[in-house]
């Protein structure tokens, strides 16, 4: 049987052709790509304001193989499907029905070969509903970070939120800092944290611009310990989000 990594070489020429398709007219930037761990576990933790753009420029920049938590809908052909078709009605109101109808037999093929695969380029399957059950999902998450692997799990639903006090970086959840703390206490296992933000991910396809990366100096929930889980959570969830407004902040400054 294949590892992830042979699976992924396989892949590569298709990732890469995914990949420049997503961020066509625009060129990426980073800043701090120093502070990007190349081997060993390590967690990435960042905003998330354009959907498969965010995921397109991360296999573009990252030195390393990577995993990454994905909508599970994204698994099955179906549910891509329709999930294609709201993402074009968000973006293009009444327009997107338009397109989505121009573009059914190609959008049928994409969705019939990403569902099939996507689960061999290191994507773990998250339920995004509110009361989806995610245990699985942390359990392979907390696998993947054990055997020395990169996992990138993204704050948001892939999209800039207008009405919230900062549109471009959502709420962070508790799931990044119970990882990091499952490992810490029953793995004695004090896994460097990677925070960085986007900017310009949120622009359509076609529109020219740059996307901006900041990344980060690696962060420790072993440095946020208090007393019990839930306060040591809390602590690291909101320490990760604080540093990454401020890695966003410090983008869209310069």
């Amino acid at each position: 049987m294949a590892t992830f990594e042979q699976e992924l070489k396989n892949f590569e020429p298709v990732i890469r052709f995914l990949s420049g398709v997503s961020l066509l007219g625009k060129k990426v930037v980073v800043r701090g790509a120093e502070n990007f761990v190349p081997e060993g576990p390590n967690i990435i933790v960042g905003n998330h304001i354009g959907s498969y753009k965010d995921v397109a420029a991360l296999f573009r920049v990252v030195p390393r193989p990577i995993f990454f938590t994905a909508n599970k809908e994204i698994f099955n052909k179906q549910d891509l499907y329709f999930l294609i078709r709201r993402y074009l009605k968000r973006h293009l109101k009444d327009f997107g029905w338009t397109v989505d109808r121009m573009i059914t037999p190609l959008k049928y093929l994409f969705a019939t070969y990403i569902s099939g695969n996507i689960a061999k380029i290191g994507t773990v399957p998250v339920n995004m509903k509110p009361t989806g059950k995610k245990g699985e999902a942390m359990d392979r998450c907390e696998d993947i970070v054990r055997s020395g692997r990169a996992l990138i799990t993204l704050q948001g639903r892939g999209r800039v939120k207008k009405k919230e006090a900062n549109p471009y970086v959502d709420t962070f959840r508790r799931g990044v800092s119970f990882i990091a703390y499952n490992l810490y206490m029953n793995h004695k296992l004090n896994v460097p944290v990677t925070p960085l933000a986007f900017y310009g991910t949120q622009t359509p396809v076609l529109v020219p611009g740059q996307v901006k990366i900041n990344v980060g100096p690696q962060m420790f929930i072993g440095d946020y310990l208090g007393q019990g889980i839930n306060e040591t959570v809390e602590r690291f969830r909101s320490a990760l989000e604080a540093r990454v407004k401020a890695l966003f902040f410090d983008l869209i400054r310069t």
